[in-house]
């Protein structure tokens, strides 16, 4: 599973000795393990798309972070955070392309949007941007 990599790399970031690395794999295995609580409370298996749906989550909060430090000056802390989003980017399935999400649309016998939505929601989580294949549904 994704979380045993990320693991594995947090072990390989305390041997280097890289706090940086040590700091955002914490925040992440913390989110994963609050999730996976949440899960088995409810009955539920964790899934690798979870994981990847708390991945992207943290980085949009590392850019509003960065953002925020931008604006305040301080370019040492900004360039920090850009690192921890780099070390995070790697865990992330290939994004589909546009023309990926067009061809998987032409060939779905109901092209209404909620059921395209349905679809992508539940076969390509974590694999696709929802507001892009909301723009080409409509589009």
């Amino acid at each position: 599973m994704l979380i045993d990599d990320i693991k594995k790399d947090n072990v390989q970031a305390m041997k280097d000795k890289n706090t940086l690395a040590r700091a955002i794999y914490g925040v992440v295995m913390n989110k994963v393990l609050l999730h996976s609580i949440e899960c088995k409370k409810d009955g539920k298996e964790q899934t690798d798309a979870d994981v990847v749906q708390i991945l992207q989550k943290t980085i949009k909060e590392l850019t509003e972070e960065k953002e925020n430090y931008l604006k305040a000056g301080n370019e040492t802390e900004a360039n920090n955070i850009e690192v921890q989003k780099e070390i995070l980017i790697k865990y992330l399935p290939q994004m589909l392309s546009e023309d990926e999400i067009k061809n998987i649309i032409a060939n779905l016998e109901d092209k209404s949007i909620p059921s395209i939505m349905k679809h992508f929601k539940a076969e390509y989580a974590g694999k696709v941007d929802m507001s892009i294949v909301n723009k080409i549904a409509r589009g």
